[in-house]
């Protein structure tokens, strides 16, 4: 059969027909579909699940077309001849996804009431925007999985912190990365109810959630680092801290310097993974709410202690007013600084007033058996 490209045309309103039932239920709306390649594949991969979806059946003149696996894990009748579904009553909404001009000529001269035809560019629009969803979820749960194995490898290293760790784990997850994935997933299913009836605010859409999902990727990764540098570097503090002010400082413009004095071969593993997140809470504190262009941090480790202090140029705010807010407290992160801190029998506080920057200062006790491993105190160690 001769393929030639023509216009695209559209007999009818491309509107689903959504009647209600007495009992509220929705009657499904009965699609027959021309073409089972890439165009088909994409469409019968997504509305074939569809409850509100019913496939009347599908033409298809290449037997080793993709599409052809979908519908027969659905069920979907397959037939040679695209005319056949013409003649079914059944029919709500015949879609064109195979660009033949036979095709095109015949659906341009077929003509029933209640009947809509969707074919050439609207048609190619409509299966590009579902193809590109599929993509895109498809991306998505690539980078979850990455984030999973790397999350099961840190808490098999994290031993006694596993349970601290999995709820700061938790609440970075839910209030950054799931909530721009549902955002993503909101708009691509608007884009599903506007396909047919404003393909133009459609598209507007899409662009929104690929953007959106560019960020979630790039979060995603944050939060793979996040849990990947004391593992990699042989549970160091200092080269992990290093490396990862690199990431912060480039991620968010923000100038960052680390001074550290002593010896870290003192602290234990637990002490190590708990300093690395508080300084972690902190930063992340800084870049969102501070509007700061430098941070300061030190550590300093002597006389059976270690102390470190995350200091930041920012706009402060009131210490007494927002520690008397629990919302305010636990929405800061200064919540889950104090806490780490604990776990390890230290201290921290945070000193901050409006215009004058914020100091989080952490004081840690080394166990004695670790104090004895010391050597001679190193001088400053400048990055």
């Amino acid at each position: 059969m001769p393929i030639k490209t023509k216009s695209s045309f559209r007999r009818h309103a491309p509107a689903l027909r959504s009647e209600r039932t007495a009992s509220t239920v929705p009657t499904p709306t009965h699609v027959a579909l021309i073409g089972a390649g890439s165009g088909g594949s994409a469409l019968l991969s997504v509305l074939a699940p569809d409850p509100l979806v019913r496939f009347v059946g599908v033409a298809e003149i290449n037997p080793k077309a993709p599409g052809l696996r979908i519908a027969k894990r659905y069920g979907v009748r397959v037939t040679r001849d695209f005319r056949e579904l013409l003649s079914s009553e059944e029919v709500d909404l015949i879609i064109d996804v195979t660009g033949n001009w036979e095709v095109e000529e015949a659906l341009a001269d077929f003509n029933r009431a209640g009947v809509a035809v969707i074919g050439g560019a609207s048609a190619k629009f409509m299966w590009q925007l579902i193809e590109a969803r599929v993509q895109a979820n498809a991306e998505t749960k690539r980078h979850l999985k990455k984030y999973q194995d790397l999350y099961r490898l840190y808490v098999k290293e994290a031993g006694s912190a596993v349970t601290g760790e999995r709820s700061r784990i938790a609440c970075e997850i839910h209030d950054g990365l799931v909530q721009t994935l549902v955002g993503i997933n909101f708009k691509l299913d608007l884009c599903r109810e506007l396909i047919f009836s404003d393909p133009t605010r459609c598209h507007d859409l899409l662009s929104d959630a690929r953007t959106q999902l560019k960020a979630a990727v790039e979060e995603s990764r944050q939060v793979i680092f996040n849990l990947r540098p004391l593992y990699f570097e042989s549970m160091e503090l200092l080269p992990a801290l290093r490396t990862y002010l690199q990431s912060y400082e480039t991620q968010s413009h923000i100038r960052t310097e680390l001074i550290a004095s002593g010896e870290e071969v003192a602290l234990s593993p637990k002490a190590k993974v708990v300093l690395f997140r508080i300084v972690q809470e902190s930063l992340s504190n800084v870049q969102k709410h501070a509007h700061a262009d430098r941070v300061l941090v030190t550590l300093a480790v002597s006389g059976g202690r270690i102390k470190a202090m995350i200091e930041d140029n920012g706009v402060g705010f009131e210490v007494d007013a927002v520690s008397q807010d629990p919302t305010k407290w636990q929405s800061f992160g200064l919540k889950g600084i104090v806490e780490r801190a604990r776990l390890v029998g230290g201290t921290a506080r945070v000193e901050s007033r409006k215009g004058a920057g914020t100091r989080v200062l952490v004081d840690i006790p080394i166990l004695q058996k670790e104090a004895q491993r010391r050597g001679a105190n190193k001088g400053p160690d400048r990055r």
